[in-house]
């Protein structure tokens, strides 16, 4: 049995203009100790699959459909308050995305870190901080952030401050949300390698989202790739760089630099995603596809086992 299954899980967004089917039929599987990068352009639903799996999706949203499994066990079905009690942050935390936000103004880095600790264990407020000081001499910072405000740190430090407070209860697995978003190379480097460390040391299963396929590629052991809402392409990262099927996923790899192998002319994908509202009736990515032909703008497809493990939604490949 896989640590996290996620079947069919779908989320709307029930707005004035209309439903929003922001995530729509999404499944996949994750072990134990595996890290899986989700990618896509913004706006594909990465993010909004990510509060699903923490049952936190934001008002007027909410998911009406499918299951999301822990160990068998489907927290869709969970009320707020076990979710509450038994899952969120427990089984499975988030590192927000944009740390600046993410942080109470008005409240300690102490307090922040510690406040997880004082809900959900018997840890007294002793107790906690130096369980505080551990998480934040484990992401490279001195124990004296913990007296800081967050306004007080660099985006760096915020964001490290951030993957402590993930790494508090000790979660089996943790959603990276653009982890490096608004950070200098440099500190998206740091950031990455401390992922790496904590991913070895800690064998927790890394969930990382992002748009950034440099990114992935430095932490991911399986990728998914998502476009207005669904999971277009999933396999191993060896596969999905060095055999690409669906045309979006070859489409946002030529569309990143290479510096040595296969290099190749910058291309840009025409056209924009389209509105979630009414999606198009066949293939979403069929309007802005050079290979669509006749069952593409009709049916939408099915997704298939090309090989072992690496599986596509393409009508090019769906009589295979």
């Amino acid at each position: 049995m896989a640590l996290l299954e996620v079947e069919n899980i779908r989320t709307y967004f029930y707005t004035l203009r209309g439903v929003v089917k922001a995530v729509d039929g999404v499944s996949f599987k994750l072990e134990k100790g595996e890290t899986l990068g989700i990618v896509g352009e913004s706006g594909c639903g990465k993010s909004t699959l990510a509060w699903s799996l923490l049952r936190l999706v934001p008002p007027p949203g909410r998911i009406v459909g499918g299951q999301i499994r822990i160990d068998g066990k489907d927290i869709v079905a969970m009320s707020e308050s076990e979710v509450r009690r038994e899952i969120r942050w427990k089984r499975i935390s988030m590192i927000f995305q944009g740390a600046m936000n993410a942080l109470n103004p008005v409240y300690t880095v102490g307090d922040q870190i510690i406040e997880p600790l004082l809900l959900h264990t018997n840890m007294t407020k002793h107790e906690a901080l130096e369980r505080a000081r551990e998480l934040i001499e484990a992401v490279g910072l001195a124990p004296s952030i913990l007296e800081r405000y967050p306004h007080e740190l660099s985006g760096g430090q915020k964001q490290r401050v951030v993957i402590a407070m993930a790494l508090a209860l000790k979660p089996d697995i943790v959603i990276a949300d653009e982890p490096t978003t608004a950070l200098d190379v440099v500190v998206q480097a740091q950031i990455l390698n401390l992922m790496k460390k904590l991913h070895q040391e800690e064998k927790m299963s890394i969930i990382l989202i992002t748009h950034d396929l440099g990114v992935v590629t430095e932490l991911s052991e399986k990728i998914a790739v998502m476009y207005a809402g669904k999971i277009v392409e999933f396999g191993s990262a060896e596969e999905i760089f060095e055999n690409p099927l669906h045309p979006y996923t070859k489409a946002l790899i030529r569309a990143v630099p290479r510096l040595k192998g296969d290099i190749h002319k910058l291309e840009y994908i025409p056209g924009t995603p389209p509105d979630l509202r009414s999606p198009p009736p066949g293939c979403r990515f069929a309007p802005r596809c050079p290979r669509r032909f006749e069952p593409c703008d009709k049916e939408e497809p099915p997704i298939i086992e090309y090989s072992k493990g690496h599986y596509v939604a393409c009508w090019l490949y769906s009589k295979r």
